[in-house]
């Protein structure tokens, strides 16, 4: 494989990688102890980002403040502690945003509909003690019980997660 020379123009996933290698190390600084999980998600997280991606990250962490806005306050130092890279990024026509979700070990447990694109297209950053990995494999096997399929039609899909569903018939995820 030919090694880019010195003066090589990186790529936007290239750059949007050295953005994701920040704000992990920034999670971990910011977060500590408190750090379960990092997962990026998206098109960043299938490593095919544009220059008008936005970095959709889940941040699993405990304690959380409770509700959005005081989780979105705690992790205003993280957004600062990056923002340079991302002031770097727009000069070179980069314009991105990070898009955090904030979950507590408990609420990821209960469950969401956005953790099915994570299957495939979630990246771990950070997994102390293999939190996120033990999590995301229990939900495939409960998916794969109930028959699910990703329904692909172009570059857009859905889920069916359960095929042979019956009007009023009631499943647990």
């Amino acid at each position: 494989m030919p090694r880019k020379s010195q003066g090589a123009k990186k790529t936007v996933t290239e750059r949007f990688e050295v953005l994701v290698r920040d704000l992990v190390a920034e999670l971990k600084k910011h977060y500590g102890a408190r750090l379960v999980s990092a997962v990026v998600f998206g098109s960043v997280g299938r490593g095919s980002p544009r220059p008008d991606s936005d970095v959709d990250v889940l941040v699993v962490a405990e304690p959380l403040p409770d509700g959005r806005m005081p989780r979105v306050r705690d992790f205003v130092a993280v957004k600062h502690a990056v923002a340079a890279r991302l002031a770097s990024l727009a000069e070179e026509g980069i314009h991105t945003t990070l898009a955090p979700i904030f979950k507590t070990p408990a609420e990821v447990r209960r469950g969401s509909l956005l953790f099915l694109d994570m299957i495939d297209d979630g990246r771990v950053l950070f997994d102390r003690s293999g939190f996120w990995r033990d999590f995301i494999q229990d939900f495939q096997e409960r998916l794969r019980r109930l028959g699910d399929r990703k329904i692909i039609t172009g570059d857009r899909w859905y889920w069916d997660l359960k095929p042979d569903y019956k009007v009023g018939e009631i499943f647990e995820i």
